[in-house]
């Protein structure tokens, strides 16, 4: 009985470490395995039957059998690739796969992803990644709201596909531009007018001639690109000249015009097509005030609705519109598409236009996009007509509405010449899809050819109550059971979850010291083991031994 036991024993023995042995060769085949996770096998011993003893009721061990085999979740090391789509957790986390076309979804940790031809982002077996759509801020309503620029978006819905459809990025409309300079102050008065000397470049641009304004007439011109609705680029010039005053109290004053190609010009007011006619591309004039070289006011003037033929006739221009941001707007309609050449028309598409001068009072604009004028009182006149000769009703002054000048302001100081020193807008041409990225926060983005970067999805990360709970399917994939508990979904870098390392692999968690190690002392208890039983087996023999 004694000795049969023993070998029964000895044979648990040689059946757990043959098992570990196998545990330990998995691991080491999958030393080099991308997301690998090790294993470990733990034993118990067996019920042990009770034994009658002199001192009382002794136990006796039968043997030993495998406890649990525990999945090692540790961090693997990270392995730098070229690949935009190769991704790797760093802390808790599963990425999420689904078998396309199936209810069916896996846990992996496994970041070597590519994009398939239909566009879907699938791992090595065609799974597809999950992630949330992110929505896209709508450009068109965007741009009604001139003194402000977003990016981004929000994400929607539930987890779904990763699948690029649309390899575009959308064009976006100028809303607003910078255009910043500094006018020489030593500059001579190019274009003159005794009766309108503040809009004397207005009175000599002719929009029906070949060249609207001779070079002659100006004494220094900035262009800058701006986008319609549909991604094509137009020209905006503003022309400056220096006007000549006889008593300007210390003051100098500038008078500006911002302009477009005449042919490009599709506004319509009352019945006329103001590209067709002597002020075709005039789309804002007025002036700036400088005091010691400093920007201290501005005027703007813009079209009336009601402005039909006499569209050269100063009393046409009305005091311009403002932005929420406090700076003048006008309302360009390159595509000439109807109710669209007044900023408070449904389909306009006004562009704010900053020199460096704010409104910082915009009390009368009720809270919406544009406002009539720096105020409804003050030193400006209501129209351009009504400025007279008086540098007094030319511009804003300071003691009026509060302006705010920005540290980077249109100027006029002596340094050699006018010029440029900051110009920006807003806007962009359609582009096509160029590269995409995984930011720290799992954000998938697309980087197109018009310079903007689209973010598109948001990757969606499970972790687990019992994460050693979960059931090995082979591929690097794991599901859920009900020792593991459903799977917490959320984004990368929230609570429990990891940040996510794009061009970065997870490397398999196996240590080979340990597993050798591993390997010896299981080689060693399995030889222990046939020591047993070959003990045995030679008592047994003596015990037949003696019936001879």
């Amino acid at each position: 009985m004694g000795l049969s036991s023993s070998m029964y024993a000895g044979i648990s023995g040689l059946s757990v470490h043959s098992e570990q042995l196998t545990v330990i060769s998995n691991n080491l085949a999958n030393v080099n395995t991308v997301g690998y996770k090790g294993a470990r096998m733990d034993f118990e011993d067996v019920m042990s039957q009770d034994y009658p003893t002199s001192a009382g009721i002794a136990q006796i061990g039968r043997g030993v059998r495998v406890a649990a085999i525990f999945n090692d979740f540790s961090q693997g090391a990270f392995s730098t690739t070229s690949e935009s789509t190769d991704m790797a957790i760093s802390g808790n986390g599963f990425f999420v796969v689904k078998v396309m076309g199936e209810d069916v979804q896996y846990y992996t940790r496994a970041g070597n992803f590519r994009f398939d031809s239909d566009g879907y982002l699938v791992d090595p077996h065609g799974y597809v990644l999950q992630g949330w759509a992110i929505e896209q801020e709508n450009a068109s309503a965007a741009s009604q709201q001139t003194n402000t620029t977003t990016t981004g978006g929000r994400i929607v819905g539930v987890p779904t596909d990763i699948r690029l459809e649309n390899f575009q990025s959308p064009p976006k409309v100028t809303s607003n531009i910078t255009v910043v300079t500094n006018l020489d102050p030593t500059a001579v008065s190019n274009s003159n007018s005794a009766a309108n000397p503040y809009f004397a470049m207005f009175e000599n641009w002719d929009g029906t001639a070949a060249t609207p304004l001779d070079e002659g007439l100006y004494a220094y011109s900035s262009s800058i690109k701006v986008y319609d609705q549909i991604g094509t680029a137009h020209t905006l010039t503003v022309y400056y000249d220096q006007v000549t005053l006889s008593d300007a109290g210390g003051y100098t004053v500038w008078e500006y015009m911002v302009t477009s190609e005449p042919s490009e010009d599709g506004r319509i007011l009352n019945g006329t097509h103001i590209g067709d006619t002597s002020a075709g591309g005039v789309m804002m004039i007025g002036t700036m005030t400088f005091r010691s070289g400093q920007l201290v006011a501005q005027s703007a003037f813009t079209l009336k609705s009601d402005a039909g033929g006499a569209v050269k006739n100063l009393s046409a221009w009305t005091l311009g519109t403002y932005s929420t941001g406090g700076y003048p707007v006008f309302t360009p309609n390159f595509l000439s598409q109807s109710n669209a050449s007044l900023d408070d028309a449904d389909n306009a598409l006004p562009i704010e236009v900053n020199f460096g001068l704010r409104n910082t009072d915009l009390t009368s604009n009720g809270g919406g996009t544009v406002t009539r004028g720096w105020s409804s009182a003050g030193v400006l006149p209501t129209n351009a007509a009504a400025v007279g000769n008086n540098v007094t009703n030319v511009s804003l002054l300071p003691t009026a509405k509060n302006p705010t000048i920005s540290a980077l302001a249109t100027q006029s100081y002596d340094t050699g010449g006018s010029s440029t020193l900051f110009q920006s807008q807003d806007g962009y041409t359609a582009g096509v899809l160029l590269n995409v990225s995984v930011s720290r926060d799992g954000i998938l983005s697309g980087q197109y050819s018009n310079g903007q970067t689209l973010e598109l999805y948001s990757l969606t990360l499970a972790t687990f109550s019992n994460q050693w709970g979960l059931r090995r399917e082979g591929g690097n994939l794991f599901s859920e059971t009900l020792d593991s508990g459903p799977a917490l979904t959320g984004e990368a870098g929230s609570t429990g979850k990891g940040s996510v390392d794009g061009n970065s692999l997870e490397l398999s968690n196996v240590d080979m010291a340990t597993e050798f190690v591993n390997m010896i002392t299981s080689q060693r208890g399995f030889q222990a083991n046939t020591k047993v039983i070959t003990t045995a087996d030679s008592l047994l023999g003596e015990v037949i031994s003696m019936k001879r």
